[in-house]
């Protein structure tokens, strides 16, 4: 009898403990539910801060089809490529499977050339038959200049695009440039967080894009755009897709002459003007020193992501690519290295000895699990806290496909509080308050030599678990900050 009594104890105590873990959990579940709602509710209020004013914007350069797919669908994993490898130049199969295998296990964006044309039309071909896949508006300056266009900006694009491909811009849109019959392909192999490829596994959803271009490598909508400015009397100038140049055609000196020719461009645009430069995924470090003595200095802002910035950093310190970065870096890593690229531009600046160029006043990362926007006081820069909101907004609706946030497709990946420096007795740690989710404060400035005034504002992402595409994240994320500060 007291064995029976026993095992009934055993079996209550159990129930109990299992009645209790299911309220623990389901009370959990409503107080996450609870925060992703407050901090969307959060972001949506300061979103609504700002009024459009319609300001004129151009964009350049170029525009492409891309076609994405699944990368895990359309990729066959093969033991016998071996360990993965970076190529600059990608020529044969095995070449884009060690490729895409060194940047799928970091999760980390790339953007590579096929110099194999035939190759790489049979790969077009070949993904254009798989289920589910897709074609799109993409290029870095088409998106850039669509989102704006949305956001209520005058917008004019430079880019040679099919009459087809011009129909998907947003009504209203500019462009200039000539036509052509064939627009410029790009192959977006799509993947997810935790998809697997053989005995690699993917921290973070995002893409691995190969491209064989005919005109972006060109900048061949440069002269008309050249053209369109001078009576257009744009508020902001926008550089971008100037990664494709990794593969110019060779032709000595024909890539410094096109460089140079953008740099001049820059360079003879008012002071009314404002000029952002967006970086992207570059890897030939002869171009990127290029672009840090003659493009970098001519633009008052920079957009990227963490690699990118990474990347740059690298650039600057060291002379070296950096080709991965972490997937997820801490809030203080980056704005450490925010600071520390700022001050290295302008240092970089100085020691050219400033000639016609600018000062670096903003600089924007975004990364998967916040945005980060830095500006320099005082600037003509305004509502750096709208531009990241905004920005943390724009990246979960891109992501998803939805104007309509649904929390229940959502999650934080940011913690609740962050510190604002890794350096010993510098960072403070900052809490973000779910009904105020978007901290900014002063730094530097007074009593500090020559060091300005920085504003920062960070602002956490519902980041998308139910992913649609990662393409063209980045740009549609910078292009709605830069209209949010216009």
């Amino acid at each position: 009898m007291a064995a029976v009594t026993k095992v009934l104890t055993l079996g209550t105590v159990c129930s109990l403990f299992v009645i209790f873990l299911a309220i623990y959990l389901r009370q959990t579940e409503n107080d996450l539910q609870r925060k992703l709602n407050e901090v969307l509710s959060g972001l949506i209020a300061v979103e609504k801060q700002h009024v459009s004013d319609r300001p004129k914007v151009a964009v350049g350069y170029g525009a492409c089809h891309d076609l994405l797919i699944s990368a895990t669908d359309f990729l066959d994993y093969d033991e016998s490529i071996g360990a993965p490898e970076h190529f600059d130049d990608i020529n044969s199969i095995e070449e884009l499977k060690k490729s895409f295998a060194y940047y799928f296990r970091h999760g980390a964006a790339a953007e590579r050339y096929m110099s194999n044309s035939t190759l790489f039309d049979e790969l077009v071909a070949a993904a254009g038959t798989v289920p589910n896949s897709r074609y799109s508006l993409g290029g870095n300056a088409a998106s850039i200049a669509s989102r704006l266009s949305n956001e209520g900006c005058e917008v004019m694009l430079a880019a040679t695009l099919t009459p087809q491909l011009q129909k998907s811009l947003p009504s209203g849109l500019k462009v200039v440039g000539k036509s052509t019959t064939r627009d410029d392909i790009h192959l977006i192999l799509e993947y997810k967080a935790g998809d697997s490829w053989g005995p690699f596994s993917a921290p973070r959803a995002n893409r691995f894009i190969l491209h064989n271009d005919e005109h972006n490598p060109l900048v061949s909508s440069l002269e008309a755009l050249e053209e369109e400015l001078k009576n257009f009397s744009a508020d902001l100038l926008v550089i971008s897709g100037l990664q494709m140049m990794d593969n110019y055609p060779f032709v000595e000196g024909a890539r410094e002459r096109r460089l140079s020719r953008i740099q001049k461009q820059m360079a003879r645009q008012p002071p009314t003007t404002r000029i952002h430069f967006e970086m992207a995924s570059f890897a030939e470090p002869h171009l990127m020193h290029y672009l840090m003595d003659n493009v970098i200095p001519y633009a008052d802002s920079l957009g990227m992501n963490e690699q990118e910035l990474a990347n740059l950093v690298s650039m600057y310190s060291h002379g070296n690519v950096s080709l991965v970065s972490d997937s997820n870096p801490r809030v203080a890593t980056v704005l450490d290295e925010m600071r520390y690229l700022v001050k290295l531009v302008r240092q970089n600046r100085q020691m050219q000895g400033g000639k016609s160029s600018r000062e670096l006043t903003r600089l924007h990362v975004h990364t998967l699990a916040y945005q980060a926007v830095l500006t320099v006081k005082p600037s003509s820069w305004v509502n750096s806290n709208v531009a990241a909101a905004k920005a943390s907004l724009t990246a979960h609706r891109h992501v998803c496909a939805t104007n309509q946030i649904d929390v229940d497709k959502a999650m934080l990946i940011m913690d609740g509080s962050f510190l604002t420096s890794r350096r010993a007795g510098e960072g403070e740690r900052v809490v973000i308050e779910p009904h105020s989710p978007v901290p900014c404060w002063l730094e530097g400035g007074q009593g500090q030599g020559h060091a300005p005034q920085l504003e920062l504002c960070v602002a956490p992402i519902l980041v998308c678990t139910h992913s649609t595409q990662t393409a063209g994240g980045g740009d549609n994320v910078s292009a709605a900050a830069l209209a949010m500060q216009l």
